[in-house]
């Protein structure tokens, strides 16, 4: 069992948790995640590593509630035990120094995903640009931690409630046509950010990684569930991944399978709201 050591709500639909899980911490990297289990009756789901303190022997992630078992783990608290944490899991982001600037570009809760790569890469001597991009003021996580180290900053927000209206790719638009020294551009957020951000940098041919969310069970390769297309080829999320050159991802297929169970995954959280009384519904469910 895995205790959870730390619970914090940092947005209506997002919380933090920090969990104690101490080889995973000695080992993991930047890009890595972990699968969880809640309770020997649960679902396996993939959460990216966000933070890890290898002397005190815990990781953080951010979870955001769209399913039944993100609502049902937003609902456990400083004390309470997890079943199974699996970790580290994927490959790290490779990270070296660059000739170029390095911009690390997050939609959402992709914020805590990117937030690791985009520390070690200034780590490692580069030049960090960051663009966070929210559906609004109130969802905004993770800016003061970017700011911490980043040499650049840019907040958008679709509505325009805060920092620049628009999406990442309204801001990356106007640094590429600066003509700025871009070496690498990472993207992680929703697959239709991560598509839109491929299809404006392959005009520039400029390197872009993304992070793939794709439907994922067992994460050793064993189950085949989370196969991706990359350059014509079938790849496993898990085992290849998660990262893979953006350019070469065939993102129509990715979406029409991430959108393979929304039925099945609406049914399930509204039987597991009626079972618990609890009548909150999760930002995004709206649309599952």
């Amino acid at each position: 069992m895995f205790r959870i050591v730390e619970r914090q709500r940092v947005n209506p639909e997002v919380n933090r948790f920090v969990i104690e899980a101490s080889i995973i911490a000695q080992k993991r990297e930047p890009g890595q995640f972990v699968v969880f289990r809640l309770h020997e009756k649960g679902e396996r789901i993939p959460i990216t590593i966000a933070d890890a303190d290898a002397q005190a022997g815990t990781i953080t992630v951010y979870v955001q509630e769209l399913g039944k078992t993100t609502f049902e783990m937003g609902r456990m608290n400083a004390g309470d035990e997890i079943a199974d944490v699996i970790g580290p899991l994927g490959n790290p982001t490779p990270i070296e120094k660059l000739d170029g600037e390095v911009f690390a570009i997050a939609g959402g809760v992709g914020s805590a995903e990117v937030l690791p790569i985009a520390r070690k890469h200034k780590e490692a001597g580069n030049k960090v640009i960051a663009i966070l991009g929210y559906r609004s003021k109130d969802i905004v996580i993770l800016e003061e931690e970017f700011r911490s180290f980043a040499d650049e900053v840019y907040v958008t927000t679709d509505d325009g409630s805060y920092g620049r209206e628009g999406f990442v790719t309204t801001e990356l638009a106007d640094h590429l046509e600066k003509g700025r020294p871009i070496a690498e551009i990472i993207a992680v957020g929703p697959a239709i950010m991560m598509k839109a951000v491929c299809d404006l940098t392959r005009h520039y041919n400029i390197k872009t990684m993304v992070s793939l969310n794709s439907i994922m069970i067992d994460a050793t390769g064993m189950c085949g569930v989370c196969r991706v297309e990359v350059g014509g080829e079938t790849r496993y999320a898990c085992v290849h991944g998660p990262e893979f050159d953006g350019h070469k991802v065939n993102f129509d297929l990715l979406l029409k399978r991430l959108a393979s169970f929304k039925e099945e995954e609406k049914i399930s959280l509204e039987r597991y709201q009626a079972a618990v009384g609890d009548e909150h519904t999760p930002w995004g469910a709206q649309d599952a």
